[in-house]
């Protein structure tokens, strides 16, 4: 089922209201620093604006689409989740000031978000033509998963490394040396210069469409549906920023978030290459339904969270209890 023009503009047209009223509540006035409760609330607005939308998904187009919609937002939203490790070390690096982090995330994904729907719409150009592209995604997933896995075994810590677009605006265009408020140009000397503000608002979209790399290819494992694919994207990249504030230093506490991630890509991974076998008439590869993706999907992300915390409860207690004997 294609979605209608009329459904595109609606949702793409909906979504831009919604993100120029966060704007406008969230960056008015003198520059702040975004509080928890703030953060706890629009995290809340987005997940409960997603989850209206797959219920109006449900009732309009059946609840195949809908659980498609709603396995694919939530693996782009575990992913995600990822995603904000590499931003804290993108702040970090660039030494960006707290009062401004929340507009250089805005812009930098909504950056990602226009450059994700140009992939989205080749990508599922691409699969329509070529069907054999689905072994390629399948097997992509799955090495990705292992290399996951393997990184994380040997404790190697995430870099960021400048990609090809950085370091050209870094040898093109004249930059300031600091940062002049939330500016990202300004006038000096008759000479106009951009600020680290630009540079690294470039770095966090850059970055995140690389992310895309794994979950486009994860998503279309799920569904083939244009809009689906689109529209789950959009809402968990819409909620990204609020959710980096949020989560915080806990983020350092998601100590096996990398797992859960790699099982769900290697998971999808198969599905892929499982449904392609499906579709060529190979007998003994299954059909895997929506809501077992769904399920297992939700199940690996609850189980990877709370292990995650029970994990950091018992290491604060060791440390606490290894600390007063010391004493």
């Amino acid at each position: 089922m294609t979605e209608p023009l009329w459904a595109w503009i609606v949702v793409i047209g909906g979504l831009l209201l919604v993100l120029a009223v966060d704007l406008w509540i969230v960056d008015r006035g003198e520059a702040r620093e975004f509080s928890m409760r703030q953060a706890g609330g629009w995290v809340s607005f987005y997940v409960a604006l997603a989850v209206v939308f797959g219920v109006i998904l449900w009732f309009t187009s059946g609840p195949e689409k809908a659980g498609e919609f709603f396995a694919g937002y939530i693996t782009e939203y575990s992913l995600s989740v990822d995603n904000l490790f590499v931003f804290f070390i993108i702040m970090s690096r660039f030494a960006v000031p707290r009062v401004y982090q929340h507009k250089v995330l805005l812009v930098g994904i909504l950056l990602a978000l226009v450059m994700r729907g140009i992939f989205i719409a080749l990508g599922a150009a691409a699969l329509e033509r070529f069907g054999w592209l689905f072994y390629v995604f399948g097997a992509f997933l799955i090495y990705t998963a292992i290399n996951i896995i393997r990184q994380h075994l040997k404790g190697e810590a995430e870099e960021v490394n400048e990609n090809l677009l950085l370091r050209w605006v870094r040898r093109t265009l004249p930059t300031t040396d600091g940062y002049v408020g939330s500016k990202i140009t300004v006038k000096i000397d008759g000479r106009r210069m951009v600020t680290p503000m630009l540079i690294v608002m470039i770095a966090i979209g850059s970055t995140d469409l690389l992310f895309a790399l794994d979950s486009i290819p994860a998503i279309f494992g799920l569904t083939t549906d244009p809009f689906i694919v689109f529209t789950a994207n959009a809402f968990a990249l819409m909620g990204l920023r609020q959710l980096y504030f949020l989560l915080g230093g806990l983020l350092q506490k998601l100590v096996y978030i990398s797992y859960g991630l790699a099982f769900i890509l290697g998971f999808i991974g198969v599905k892929l290459v499982m449904e392609a076998l499906h579709s060529s008439g190979v007998s003994w590869a299954p059909h895997i339904p929506i809501w077992v993706s769904l399920t297992i999907i939700g199940s690996t992300m609850v189980i990877t969270t709370v292990a995650s915390l029970i994990k950091a409860r018992m290491d604060t207690r060791k440390s606490v209890k290894a600390a007063s004997e010391q004493v």
